[in-house]
């Protein structure tokens, strides 16, 4: 009789270089540098203003459970914050009902075509967490467009430019399939559709088995848009927030060229294992050096403060294609 067929992964050394350097100042906020009473700061938004401050715009969850918007501002992107003295972005729940629980984990797309900041964020309503959409151009003042992904949606960022004449935002639904990345198009950035399923969350054992989700914007390079996403692991102490690498095709984002069999970071210093959600580490934005190649990475650290890492552009593209696998596309009747 011959024995099943079995399905062999080849096993790497475990020692793999640091890629994501942690700032020794970390963490870099608090609760403690607000100009006014909070229960925690984390999981900001970032972007480089024209004059080269770096301005984070941050979750702040204040003593009720309940999430608003607020800008913090750094000549050097480190420290020396200059804070708004209160909220940037309240939630609206008159205007946008659901936004009635809070509003939460915004990333920051600078648009050319527009010369505006696209600021997507989750809107919390009864109906659960929906992706939610506004534009600035001073972060002082915001159009916003209320509910584009009703419930259950989040973890969404734009696309800097069109793709063959539309806007792409990714997003990570919860489906029948699970907590998958998606990604969908607009010709106004009020109206979506053509909607695919983008990166699939691995089953059984990975460190990004059932649950996935893009962490920042992805990062537009001459090889693909460099994304770096969050996998959740189930453990019996709790859940487990790391993150990994994955590349998609420049002018067909749906399109996985590369993805990363193991993950790149994970939670380790005090600050990280430790806080009103233990083990997580979570970024939502990030600003590119002067080099084009210097990444600075603002991550929210057990739901309780704002840290940075660095990292090279360059040494996460080298780390994919030593460590990265080539994506096959699901077939439709998977969908």
């Amino acid at each position: 009789m011959t024995a099943p067929e079995a399905t062999l992964l080849h096993v790497e050394s475990t020692h793999y270089p640091p890629l994501l350097l942690r700032h020794p100042g970390n963490p870099i906020l608090t609760g403690k540098d607000w100009p006014y009473s909070i229960n925690s700061v984390f999981n900001a938004g970032a972007t480089l203003l024209p004059d080269g401050t770096t301005l984070l715009l941050c979750r702040v969850e204040d003593r009720r459970g309940l999430s608003h918007l607020c800008a913090a501002r750094s000549r050097n992107g480190v420290d020396g914050w200059e804070i708004d003295r209160e909220p940037t972005l309240m939630p609206s729940p008159r205007e946008f009902p659901e936004e009635i629980w809070g509003i939460e984990d915004p990333r920051i797309t600078f648009v050319p075509e527009l010369q505006q900041y696209v600021v997507t964020y989750t809107s919390y309503s009864r109906g659960g967490p929906g992706v939610s959409l506004a534009l600035t151009k001073d972060f002082r003042t915001f159009e916003r467009y209320g509910v584009i992904m009703p419930p259950d949606d989040k973890d969404t960022a734009l696309l800097p430019r069109r793709i063959n004449g539309y806007w792409a935002l990714i997003h990570r639904p919860m489906t029948t399939l699970g907590a998958h990345m998606w990604i969908s198009y607009s010709p106004d950035l009020r109206h979506w559709g053509r909607h695919r399923l983008m990166l699939e969350a691995r089953r059984g054992a990975w460190w990004d088995a059932n649950k996935i989700g893009l962490s920042p914007p992805p990062i537009e390079t001459a090889r693909g848009w460099l994304v770096l996403y969050h996998g959740v692991r189930h453990t019996p102490s709790g859940c487990l927030y790391r993150l990994g690498l994955a590349l998609f095709d420049l002018e067909n984002p749906e399109k996985c060229l590369l993805r990363g069999d193991s993950w790149i970071f994970g939670p380790e210093a005090e600050y990280e294992r430790h806080g009103d959600v233990d083990d997580v580490v979570f970024p939502c934005g990030y600003t590119i050096n002067p080099d084009g190649d210097t990444i600075n990475i603002y991550y929210g650290a057990a739901d309780c403060s704002i840290a940075l890492a660095r990292a090279s552009v360059r040494s996460l593209l080298d780390w994919l294609d030593a460590h990265g696998t080539c994506e096959r596309r699901n077939r439709a009747e998977d969908l």
